[in-house]
């Protein structure tokens, strides 16, 4: 981590680069977190603003490891890079990133382990594999042999972004905690069942390789046209999982600070409505990418907004 040199004073932005940061961060929360950010609505404005900081820094990471354009190795290099910077910045050296200074403001705020928000970087880069090199287009690359497998994935992808979330919400029960991570797991379940056939389209496949073989499919099946009805059982069998997940949702609710708890709600009310629709639809993901519209977001939020005023 970087250091200060000896006898130098840290950086400390003024309030108008502060709040510049957080504009620009918040902007591009408006403008890429398609179900996140009506949760952050329903926050107090410094809690919705480091959630905000936290998400720019996220998708930064992504927009890194997930660069069709540079092999793997460049882009874990310049991940490494970008986590160095913020390093320099939490330690105090002067930034003109306004994601880097929204995101060490909102650290110190709000106490976030620097651990956390490393691991954040961490699970991006774990997706930044060469699936589009020609010897790799053939075959669908198989991620995980087992579910065990797919959780510790998904333990870094998402639940360690709801043990971040939870230090913004504000709690002080430890049983916080686990309950954070499950959530995380439903959320990234459900991503992975609505998105199974644009990973494909990537090169691939998130679904356990065992669960496949349970049910008689092969991955191969997802380059052409897919039978959506040979894959129902399977998505169903892992919605399952999500759905016994998003329960963790319901005890988690009372433990976090009560102006909170509407954001955490939404968060939630969201995720779980997406799955319960690509249920309604015989989870036929396959035709086309299954979204909630923005009526039935804003119906969401517009209960949630009730939760926060009574």
């Amino acid at each position: 981590m970087s250091t200060l040199v000896q006898g130098s004073s840290p950086f400390i932005p003024t309030e108008s680069q502060l709040h510049m940061a957080y504009s620009v961060c918040g902007g591009i929360t408006r403008a890429k977190a398609k179900n996140f950010y009506y949760g952050f609505l329903v926050l107090p404005k410094r809690k919705r603003q480091a959630m905000c900081a936290v998400y720019a820094f996220m998708r930064r990471c992504d927009d890194i490891a997930d660069d069709p354009w540079l092999p793997a190795s460049e882009r874990r290099q310049k991940l490494d890079v970008w986590v160095e910077a913020f390093h320099a910045a939490q330690a105090g050296m002067p930034t003109d990133d306004p994601i880097l200074l929204a995101l060490t403001d909102a650290q110190r705020r709000f106490h976030i382990p620097l651990g956390l928000l490393d691991g954040l970087a961490f699970g991006t880069a774990m997706d930044a594999v060469d699936n589009r090199e020609p010897q790799a287009s053939s075959n669908l690359q198989l991620h995980y042999r087992s579910f065990q497998d797919l959780e510790r994935y998904c333990y870094h992808v998402a639940s360690v972004v709801g043990l971040v979330c939870i230090r913004i919400f504000g709690y002080t029960d430890p049983a916080a905690e686990p309950l954070a991570e499950r959530c995380g797991l439903a959320f990234q379940l459900t991503n992975i069942i609505r998105d199974v056939k644009e990973d494909a389209a990537l090169g691939r496949v998130y679904l356990p390789e065992q669960d496949l073989e349970q049910f008689g499919i092969s991955a191969e099946e997802l380059k052409g046209r897919v039978d959506s009805k040979r894959w129902r059982p399977l998505l169903e069998f892992e919605a399952q999982r999500a759905f016994e997940n998003y329960r963790a949702a319901d005890q988690l609710l009372s433990l976090i600070t009560e102006d909170s708890q509407p954001a955490l709600w939404v968060l939630v009310t969201i995720y779980r409505t997406l799955l319960e629709k690509i249920a309604r639809l015989r989870y036929d993901v396959f035709r086309r990418r299954i979204s909630l519209s923005l009526r039935e977001k804003m119906t969401i939020l517009g209960k949630g907004l009730l939760q926060r005023i009574s």
